[in-house]
């Protein structure tokens, strides 16, 4: 049963009236054409977002636009549990496509299918999560940030801000890259880090278990939220409590980008999520087509970038079309 719902849910990715209409958009947006004349090979891509996250959005907006450019059909899938993620790889691998792009925001559910891919001959490429645990893996390299150095750029700039006590939310739980957030802010911020952890999926609750916070600990003068979904929520916990505690966050939407014009939001960290599905899909076909590896076995990084009120204006028009 388990394995139809996930055919069934695949196919859905791929032939309903939305998704041809995104393709529609995708290609007019390359001018409507390949720039190539490859074979029209097949790459799937599965993450571990939860359904409604607009980051993710942008990842698959810069994955379909070089789909449209390299020839590709692409599929999509997600689950935010680390089991169900490898079920949907491992029907992809079923499929036989032509290559993989994961996340491994939960690498020991991912392991096995990811090495599984590799075994059988499908080229592989992490995104986003997982940069310690690719090459272990097997993939080709790894697209995205490192999560602890990133981290560690939002430790200094809390120092440069004048900071002394900064409460980290972290809004999935079993996420590794969030974990290693906090610790890479630990590990240069001079002032005292405490974590809250809380249910993503339940904003209300995530509002008022750091607006509890706040009023508790008055000498809380930051609050960093690890996606930018929660930038506005913590602003408005914040002004609720009746706190001065600064919002700061991990990566970027047109809210984000609003908060940071406004004042509500003091930085943000941009991973460029639109790069990472771009090239994703771009080094797989470049795999392909002529044998290349880019990165030399080591990550492609598309961050960390500190940006604030200043980079706000320039933003704005990348936001507005989805691309930042």
């Amino acid at each position: 049963m388990l394995a139809a719902a996930l055919a069934a849910t695949l196919a859905g990715c791929s032939s309903t009236g939305g998704k041809r209409a995104e393709e529609r958009a995708a290609r007019a947006a390359a001018g409507g054409r390949a720039a190539v004349d490859t074979p029209r090979w097949t790459i799937a891509m599965v993450t571990h977002a939860g359904d409604g996250d607009t980051f993710w959005d942008i990842v698959q907006s810069g994955a379909k636009q070089a789909a449209v450019k390299d020839n590709i059909r692409f599929l999509y899938a997600h689950d935010e549990e680390g089991n169900q993620q490898a079920q949907l790889v491992r029907t992809y691998i079923d499929q036989k496509v032509d290559g993989l792009i994961v996340s491994l925001a939960k690498p020991a559910a991912l392991k096995g299918v990811v090495t599984e891919a590799v075994r059988k001959g499908i080229p592989v490429i992490t995104v986003n999560s997982g940069a310690p645990d690719s090459a272990a893996f097997g993939a080709l390299t790894h697209v995205g940030q490192d999560e602890t150095v990133a981290g560690e750029a939002v430790g200094e700039e809390l120092n440069r801000r004048g900071r002394e006590k900064a409460l980290c939310v972290l809004h999935e739980q079993g996420n590794v890259g969030h974990e290693q957030r906090c610790d890479g802010t630990a590990k240069t911020f001079r002032g005292t880090l405490e974590r809250l952890y809380v249910t993503g999926t339940n904003m209300p609750g995530v509002q008022s278990s750091i607006e509890a916070r706040l009023q508790s600990d008055r000498g809380i003068d930051a609050v960093v939220t690890l996606g930018a979904p929660f930038a506005a929520t913590a602003a408005k916990a914040a002004r609720q409590a009746g706190s001065r505690a600064e919002t700061d966050t991990f990566d970027l939407n047109a809210k984000v980008v609003e908060g940071l014009a406004d004042g509500t939001v003091g930085f943000a960290v941009d991973q460029q999520p639109y790069l990472q599905g771009y090239e994703a899909v771009d080094l797989l076909w470049l795999r392909r087509y002529n044998g290349d590896v880019l990165g030399g076995g080591r990550p492609v990084f598309t961050g960390p970038q500190i940006v604030t009120k200043d980079d706000a204006p320039g933003l704005a028009a990348y936001t507005r079309r989805g691309t930042r």
